[in-house]
């Protein structure tokens, strides 16, 4: 075997031992190389280096077991972390989370929508060290940082165009947070970002082909694909707004603030008419997607979404008018944090893609 083959080799042995490991509870030995496929030497080696690494613990036995107890094995999610940021209009949004997605810390910030490229950028790096401290982690062993924002980003993280933001088009924001904290930066679309959140742990976690959109003071969608968001050659894939004739760039007019919303809960006539024509402009443009991709599911996220069935009722009314065969309609399951978890899912993504960057520096 050459030398290159034997290290492929280590890395898969090593990748498929913590993916068993990660799985839940805390195996034997016997249990992981079952469940790996793999002897039982050659787990208890990979759990060797794991456990120097730092990345692995042996468990306590459980007290009161008769005879000699069989060795049990835990994956240290605590051993790394990676932040998640969200930065739009109005705020600045960090979120730390452990290698395994537990949320550690949170800070937020207040931004002006007027505010140059670079404070909205201090700010958010301003949130980001404060999540750190927060925390009460050392620094060391953060792994990887990811952020979203409005705007169309490319595969590399530049944002190549955002309209909304001051200074903002042209920017490297996966470089700007990556060289930060000296560790690998990532960047994406907000609403790309969220639909990944809920994938992994939101209304879409049961669903392959999804439409998202991202309803508040402005309309933004996403496309998952078998699981996956659908980027497009540009990073500009569901931009639907795009099209002016859809509306989207007008439907902020409708319903101004979360109050307009609230009175048509009340059943304020005024209130439920725009809320009516808000839902239709949401719908012409969803429904655009809903017949490209045919998905199982439109998930609504977003500030209002928090409505609930006073905006997800005449959405849905005004879908199946314009679909073929519409899908189900439902609200976000994660609330306001959802972009900077999508944004800590592709970190944590970008860690996992490569075992040996597991190891904090």
């Amino acid at each position: 075997m050459r030398k290159g083959d034997g290290t492929l080799v280590r890395l898969v042995n090593t990748r498929v031992t913590v993916r068993a490991l990660r799985a839940g509870g805390v195996p034997t030995l016997t249990g992981l190389a079952r469940a790996t496929g793999l002897s039982r030497q050659t787990v208890e080696a990979v759990l060797e280096e794991l456990i120097a690494r730092g990345l692995a613990a042996e468990a306590a036995p459980s007290e009161g077991a008769p005879g000699r107890p069989a060795r049990r094995f835990r994956f240290r999610a605590e051993a790394g972390h990676v932040l998640g940021l969200d930065v739009g209009a109005h705020q600045a949004l960090a979120l730390l989370t452990d290698l395994d997605g537990t949320v550690v810390a949170t800070e937020r910030a207040p931004v002006s929508p007027d505010a140059p490229a670079a404070d909205r950028l201090a700010a958010l790096r301003a949130v980001a060290e404060s999540c750190l401290g927060a925390a009460g982690i050392v620094r060391t062993t953060l792994l990887a940082v990811a952020a979203g924002t409005s705007g169309v980003v490319d595969r590399t993280g530049r944002v190549t165009l955002a309209g909304s933001l001051p200074g903002w088009t042209g920017l490297d924001l996966a470089g700007s947070v990556g060289r930060w904290f000296g560790r690998p930066g990532l960047a994406g679309n907000d609403a790309n970002l969220a639909a990944v959140a809920e994938h992994w742990r939101g209304a879409a976690r049961h669903a392959s082909d999804v439409v998202y959109v991202l309803a508040g003071r402005r309309l933004g969608s996403a496309l998952l694909i078998g699981g996956r968001p659908h980027l497009g050659r540009t990073g500009a894939a569901a931009e639907i707004g795009a099209l002016r004739l859809l509306g989207w760039q007008d439907a902020a007019e409708e319903v101004t603030d979360t109050e307009v919303f609230a009175a048509a809960g009340r059943g304020e006539p005024a209130a439920l008419r725009a809320v009516d024509r808000y839902a239709r402009m949401v719908a012409q443009g969803a429904s655009a997607l809903v017949l490209a991709i045919d998905p199982e599911l439109v998930v609504v996220g977003g500030g209002f979404a928090a409505s609930g069935e006073v905006l997800l009722a005449p959405l849905r009314e005004h879908l199946a008018k314009l679909c073929l065969n519409a899908p189900e309609v439902v609200g976000s399951a994660l609330g306001e944090e959802v972009v900077a978890l999508g944004a800590a899912r592709i970190a944590l993504d970008r860690v996992e893609a490569d075992i040996d960057a597991l190891t904090p520096p």
